[in-house]
């Protein structure tokens, strides 16, 4: 009867033990850091227009619409995404109110930096022929 006892008695221990290595130093308030994280509407809505663009829901453009999405959180903060999506819709405005879209440096160098990071998502998701 008492070795029957003693193993899950070892092995609460066990999982204790190993839940306080896993902790860590980490204070017991803290929350873990998330770095350039995007809202889920903001993915959800990124892969519904990839797997559209790739020619519908299939596991093959599900998969790397997902990994494109999170490549290009990588490489930019959702700040700089949201408005780079904003100047690069608007830029198509007629006249002067389409140049506020258009013509700042800011502007101009956001745009640069969703294509590259869309063409950095592409070359690390997407297998082409």
């Amino acid at each position: 009867m008492k070795i029957s006892f003693i193993k899950p008695c070892f092995f609460l221990i066990f999982l204790l033990l190993n839940g306080c290595i896993l902790t860590g130093n980490r204070p017991p308030h803290s929350k873990p850091q998330v770095i350039n994280d995007y809202p889920t509407q903001t993915r959800v809505e990124f892969v519904l227009q990839c797997i559209e663009k790739e020619g519908g829901l299939r596991y093959e453009t599900l998969y790397p619409c997902i990994c494109s999405i999170d490549k290009i959180a990588s490489q930019m903060t959702h700040e700089e995404y949201d408005q780079a999506l904003t100047f690069t819709f608007m830029r198509r405005t007629p006249g002067e109110n389409g140049g506020i879209f258009r013509d700042p440096p800011r502007a101009k160098e956001l745009r640069k930096k969703l294509k590259n990071a869309k063409k950095f998502a592409d070359n690390h998701c997407f297998v082409r022929l």
